[in-house]
């Protein structure tokens, strides 16, 4: 990889409002951040848009980057349901002279983080209480009752791994949230104090 600029790993359990903080934090034009669109095996929902939200790919060509090491991390979250950040998303936002914001699974920002420590800062995005998450989840009304119980069992285990993120943005009140996770990517892209 060429030049490298930062990378600004947000992490949570699905329905914690990560996404909403990322979408706030790239209107900022003055960070300089660009989203890296992650690639994945699972079908579109909605009004997705390729190359918008995610790169969709079959499983089988998923698979065929993974043996041709084109991934800076994936998981198969699900079985055949993989997700993935390609190193040519990475690469293009740097050749744009920005820094990459990472809107991904705990799994994968922590393998981010370990493949770049210096260059990253990885923040989790909790909710207030796996209940409110559960409402949230419920407000979607995009995935059946099964599968948002699936994701309410796999919060419990992300939650656990919030200690190994730099920093933790409870998302109780959007407003706070938001300014708090300005105020974090800010002091790390302008180096205004050392992220520890």
């Amino acid at each position: 990889m060429n030049k490298k600029g930062k990378l600004i790993v947000f992490s949570a359990p699905s329905g914690s409002g990560k996404t909403t903080i990322v979408r706030h934090l790239l209107k900022q034009s003055e960070l300089q951040l660009d989203f890296s669109i992650s690639a994945t095996s699972r079908d579109r929902r909605g009004e997705e848009i390729e190359g918008e939200d995610y790169y969709y790919l079959s499983a089988s060509e998923f698979k065929n980057k993974i043996k041709h090491d084109e991934f800076l991390e994936w998981e198969e979250v699900y079985r055949d349901n993989f997700y993935g950040t390609l190193k040519t998303e990475v690469e293009r936002i740097w050749a744009l002279g920005k820094h990459v914001i990472f809107d991904i699974d705990v799994s994968g920002g922590l393998r981010i983080k370990r493949k770049f420590p210096k260059e990253t800062l990885a923040i989790f995005v909790k909710p207030p209480s796996i209940d409110e998450l559960k409402i949230r989840l419920k407000k979607r009304k995009t995935e059946s009752d099964d599968k948002i119980n699936m994701r309410v069992a796999k919060a419990s285990a992300e939650l656990a791994t919030s200690p190994l993120f730099d920093k933790i943005v409870v998302n109780e009140h959007l407003d706070e949230a938001l300014a708090q996770a300005y105020k974090m990517v800010d002091e790390f892209v302008n180096d205004k104090k050392k992220v520890k």
